[in-house]
């Protein structure tokens, strides 16, 4: 295994944090962001370097905010400035939400897509130039099964990972012959931060006016809070080794798509869709994009 210069998105907790000291003991050379490093994650910033040091990891924590141009520019111009080169991005950064639909205001939806889709892109197309320029790399895309299946009450969170399933795709056969692999995690759902923390509806009115309706999230999410607290609670150290096993793999050997816990028919979605969606890109003439280049 070769030693790899991974950054990552949102390592403050969860996914992020587990997948950053997952990957700096595997011998990669991590950088683990998050925001406010200083002030609301200052905790979380300094658990992560107690881990590095104890463990004699090669792991450094900087700033990166997602939805600022500036801050990820500069979190990018400090780590080629120290390791010279990236050779993984993870974008895990993301907000969950679980409501009435309705009852979110337009403010907290241009909110969600900003982190969970402009994010994506913002962070993926400043990392862009360096991997091109390598003519190697690896951008590892956190979704969710929801991406590909929706549940009531979760529909806003869902359409931003339908728009990143579409993201993910376009850019693994525009980048397939530059040497760039490009996949996405598909994730159930697992006892992270991320559900204490979800985003839920700030228009109460419009809520209330579903009825009984509208009481179902709530129970929907107590539901889910009863099985993450149980003995069989899905581990969420999952996703940390699959992206460790993505990283690991070799160029050009990767499926797009994996499938993390529970699929929920997300796998037979997976299934059906791949060949109508080579059928496409063939009809399009631009079938060779669907291979990575030798």
């Amino acid at each position: 295994m070769s030693t790899k210069t991974v950054l990552i998105t949102g390592a403050s907790t969860g996914f992020g944090r587990d997948t950053a000291e997952t990957l700096a003991h595997a011998g990669h050379h991590v950088f683990a962001t998050m925001r406010d490093i200083k002030g609301k994650n200052h905790m979380h910033a300094e658990a992560l370097l107690g881990s590095a040091r104890s463990g004699k990891l090669h792991l450094e924590v900087l700033e990166l905010d997602v939805t600022s141009d500036a801050s990820v520019d500069q979190a990018i111009n400090s780590i080629i400035k120290t390791a010279g080169r990236i050779d993984v991005l993870v974008n895990n950064a993301g907000i969950a939400s679980a409501g009435v639909s309705e009852a979110f205001t337009p403010g907290q939806l241009q909110s969600l897509f900003d982190v969970n889709v402009i994010g994506v892109h913002r962070v993926t197309r400043a990392v862009l130039p360096t991997l091109r320029k390598q003519k190697d790399g690896l951008v590892i895309n956190i979704g969710s099964i929801l991406g590909r299946v929706t549940f009531p009450f979760f529909g806003l969170y869902g359409a931003s990972k339908f728009a990143l399933e579409a993201l993910t795709e376009s850019y693994r056969y525009e980048l397939s012959q530059l040497g760039v692999d490009v996949v996405l995690v598909q994730p159930s759902a697992y006892p992270t931060p991320m559900y204490s923390n979800v985003l839920q509806p700030a228009d109460s009115a419009r809520a209330a006016g579903y009825g009984p309706v509208g009481e179902i999230p709530g129970a929907m999410f107590q539901h889910f809070m009863k099985v993450f607290q149980s003995a069989d609670a899905p581990n969420p150290h999952d996703v940390a080794r699959t992206i460790l096993a993505l990283v690991d793999a070799p160029k050009g050997g990767r499926a797009i798509r994996a499938i993390v816990g529970a699929p929920f028919g997300s796998d037979a979605v997976n299934t059906q869709t791949a060949p109508v969606q080579a059928q496409v890109v063939a009809g399009l003439g631009l079938g060779h994009l669907d291979k990575a280049a030798a």
